[in-house]
């Protein structure tokens, strides 16, 4: 896997389990699953994503997987 679809997975995980637990805990959940869609739409327009220079720096490539 590169970085990209790491992070896509990693974002796609955390927006699945914020709403089960707004479900299923507390409505205030949602708060983080804006929080992750908002930092997706901000990496798409700037290109910065915090957990693609993490994954970086722990040696994970980047680029396409072909």
């Amino acid at each position: 896997m590169n970085v990209d679809r790491i992070v896509v997975a990693v974002a796609g995980s955390f927006i699945l389990v914020s709403l089960l637990l707004a479900h299923y805990h507390s409505e205030m959940w949602l708060w983080f699953t804006a929080f992750v869609g908002a930092n997706l739409f901000q990496s798409a327009l700037t290109g910065f994503c915090p957990m693609a220079m993490i994954l970086k720096k722990l040696g994970i490539k980047s680029g396409c997987a072909f």
